[in-house]
């Protein structure tokens, strides 16, 4: 069976969900490897809409085993809440659930502390972070000595020891920064944490042992990237990036499993950009309430599954899709909303970058000089024709066709698949397949 990741090759929201939800009945296993609550996806399966932000898309699937892997960090009543969410809505979740003991755990510290980090005196710019503390978690993960992990909620008293010193730390820390900053208590978080502990118990397991067994015994595994390869902690458009490895690179170190053993990777693309949060966007359309830009984010539903934030909206960026799809290897692409496209006489795709007037080459790595790119602008032929019916690639106009041809020529990779609206059925695959 097959080794395929999905991932997406922008600032996030790329519309992963649908393809996951296409590619897992061929997958026994599906694995979200990175990030945590912040990641929003929303999926319709038989009639009914469903918004998950840290179970994996692939759980909805009845013969799927859901794997939470140890890259990720879990807010325990999240992961409650959206199970109780699918059982309401008539899936059996709980009994397909795998979550990493090593998986490090968000606490309500972490919420306090990120608020102070982005609005406290003295933290400077704000990233624009969707205050869920999965930051303030992978902070505490990298000084290993304050961390939480999900093994650790199977003994309260075991838990409560290491809380004592974490908890009393942060505390002086909160004090200093802002006077009225929440205090916490070790023995109440120590107890409200052990009984998740207990709520999940049997779903809690060694995950690397699990990949490992899956790659020897060749059972078919489909990764599900969180956020978007932009956003790559390493990767992406530092420091306005998120706190985990958000591309394939994340596989080997999120899961256990060796990356290397990949069949294909899917790299998943808006027709246009969009971003949540901080940080340069170049071909950002600031366009006022009536321009083109307003008039994308409201037919596509540009606004944060998990916030409710409206999404900065732009033309698409063949610079940075270029950069990304090398950086994660992408077998195809998978070029997502294209109907919300329909309608403009023109379409513009950025093709180069340019500071002072000069061409630059490449994406930069550092924030700083991608706010001084300009963009190079082709434009193409738009179609006025409603496209959400198109179910093959004839039954779409030839302006569209053309898009697409010219999209695959400026990254380099076929598009394998364009999507056509939110249903399984609104599925074009190019070549006439169906996936892995």
């Amino acid at each position: 069976m097959a080794f395929t990741c999905v991932v997406g090759l922008q600032w996030g929201d790329e519309a992963k969900g649908k393809i996951v939800d296409v590619l897992t009945p061929k997958h026994p296993f599906v694995v979200r490897f990175n990030g945590g609550a912040n990641a929003g996806h929303t999926v319709k399966f038989e009639g009914k809409t469903f918004k998950l932000s840290i179970l994996p898309t692939g759980i909805l699937c009845p013969t799927a085993t859901a794997v939470v892997g140890n890259g990720v960090v879990v807010y325990p009543p999240r992961i409650l809440e959206e199970l109780k969410q699918l059982t309401e809505g008539g899936v059996d979740a709980l009994p397909r659930l795998k979550i990493s003991t090593s998986a490090h755990v968000i606490l309500p510290y972490h919420f306090e502390q990120e608020r102070l980090s982005e609005t406290g005196k003295g933290s400077g710019e704000a990233i624009g972070t969707t205050g869920r503390g999965i930051g303030p978690c992978y902070e505490d993960k990298a000084g290993r000595r304050w961390a939480i992990r999900m093994v650790d909620l199977l003994d309260e008293a075991a838990l409560h020891q290491k809380l004592i010193p974490i908890v009393e730390r942060k505390n002086r820390l909160f004090k200093a920064l802002d006077p009225n900053a929440k205090q916490f208590d070790a023995a109440e978080l120590a107890r409200e944490f052990a009984g998740y502990g207990n709520i999940l118990r049997e779903n809690i397991c060694d995950t690397q042992a699990l990949m490992g067994e899956c790659s020897d015994s060749r059972v078919g595994v489909l990764f599900e990237a969180a956020q978007g390869s932009l956003l790559d902690l390493d990767h992406g458009s530092f420091p306005y990036v998120t706190s985990s490895n958000s591309s394939a690179a994340g596989i080997w170190s999120g899961s256990g499993f060796p990356a290397r053993k990949l069949d294909t990777t899917y790299g998943i693309v808006k027709a246009y950009t969009t971003r949540v949060g901080g940080g340069p966007m170049p071909t950002e359309l600031l366009d006022g309430p009536e321009g083109i830009g307003e008039k994308i984010r409201q037919v596509g539903r540009e606004f944060g599954t998990v916030t409710g934030r409206p999404r900065r909206v732009g033309w698409l960026d063949a610079v940075a899709l270029k950069h990304t799809a090398r950086l994660n290897d992408a077998d195809v692409l998978c070029l997502m909303l294209l109907d919300v496209l329909s309608g403009h006489p023109e379409l513009k795709i950025a093709v180069g970058y340019e500071i002072d007037g000069k061409p630059y080459s490449g994406f930069p790595s550092d924030a700083a000089i991608l706010a001084r790119c300009n963009p190079v602008y082709e434009t193409l032929p738009g179609w006025s024709e409603d496209i959400t019916g198109a179910r093959k690639p004839s039954d779409l106009p030839q302006a569209a066709l053309n898009y697409i041809r010219r999209v695959s020529e400026l990254v380099g990779r076929p598009v394998a698949v364009a999507s056509v609206g939110p249903d399984r059925a609104q599925t074009i695959w190019m070549n006439g397949g169906e996936g892995a």
